[in-house]
């Protein structure tokens, strides 16, 4: 009578881990340009943001009278209505975290976030 040795099909723990090694190497390379591309799509729709202030700027110096060194606030741009706010009732933020700050008229608004600027 023969013995029957009975081997389940499965995988080897040596094959796991070269799965396992693969996936890592794949996510070591997917990861960072990941954060890349979101950090740029961030600066993209801060700077398009900060286009649309500069322009509510205008549109509010122009309707009030205003000269090149008068002082602006983001309250008289919002009170005027030359943006279009956000679904929060506020002027658009920026996606990095950054604050929007304006000065005068003839100043570009700016971001705190180091690399969010108008060219």
């Amino acid at each position: 009578m023969k013995m029957r040795t009975s081997r389940k099909g499965g995988f080897t723990l040596v094959e796991i881990m070269i799965v396992v090694a693969i996936i890592a190497m794949l996510a070591s390379i997917a990861i960072p340009n990941f954060v890349k591309a979101r950090t740029t799509a961030q600066k993209t729709a801060c700077i398009s943001n900060l286009q649309q202030l500069e322009g509510a700027i205008q549109q509010w110096a122009l309707q009030n009278k205003k000269g090149n060194g008068d002082a602006v606030t983001l309250e008289d741009i919002k009170a005027g209505g030359f943006i279009k706010l956000d679904a929060s009732g506020d002027i658009p933020h920026c996606p990095g975290g950054g604050q929007y700050s304006v000065s005068t008229v003839d100043a570009n608004p700016t971001c705190s976030v180091a690399g969010h600027a108008l060219p």
